[in-house]
């Protein structure tokens, strides 16, 4: 944790540093000393001095809880049409899965304003990507990184044959056997065919 704590005042230090240098900080009222190169390089001198604290700790339900929970969000946006039940001039009712309760479907109706403060949480700051469109996951060298990490990783892929298998998918695009990720119940199926479809581009 001693080490964490270092290396995130370091970095933050760092960064201060060169929005100093690039003026992209104002300073304002009784920080405005620190406009001053000889005031602000002491300023950040006692920073470097303080004991930082970052707060982490193991996740309750192990690393493939965390793997299960950032899952549902790295290849979804915020919240898809079908789930929108209501929209009217001043509140918008949506439906959530509640996983701390057995996966029950229940609805949450909040003002516009809200539902907007929301939604915008989850628009990436300017110089960040999606995880489905950088790195590993990227769809043009996504196929070759795999195979190096799992080489890396000393993993053979499970192959298998789906001409032994009867009643097996494939997928229209690579021919490859298709799997159930998720299964709905019916009582999911009738709310989604019996709310009203709204037109509410979250894209």
């Amino acid at each position: 944790m001693k080490v964490l704590s270092k290396v995130f005042c370091g970095k933050f230090i760092d960064e201060l540093r060169q929005a100093f240098q690039n003026n992209r900080l104002s300073f304002h009222g009784k920080c405005k000393r620190l406009s001053n190169k000889v005031e602000f390089d002491s300023f950040l001198y006692s920073l470097s001095k303080q004991d930082w604290v970052v707060y982490a700790k193991p996740p309750f339900g192990g690393p493939e809880h965390v793997l299960h929970y950032l899952g549902r969000y790295t290849h979804r946006v915020a919240i898809s049409n079908h789930r929108i039940v209501s929209v009217t001039d001043s509140h918008v009712t949506f439906r959530w899965k509640d996983y701390a309760n057995k996966n029950k479907i229940r609805t949450l109706t909040l003002s516009c304003e809200e539902f907007i403060t929301r939604f915008l949480q989850h628009i990436l700051p300017k110089g960040f990507m999606r995880i489905r469109y950088f790195g590993l996951f990227a769809n043009r060298k996504r196929k070759e990184l795999l195979a190096h990490c799992q080489a890396l990783l000393n993993y053979t892929p499970e192959r298998v044959d789906s001409s032994s298998e009867s009643g097996v998918w494939k997928c229209p695009r690579c021919h490859g056997p298709m799997r159930v990720m998720e299964r709905f119940s019916a009582l999911q199926l009738w709310l989604m065919n019996a709310a009203e479809v709204i037109a509410f581009d979250t894209s």
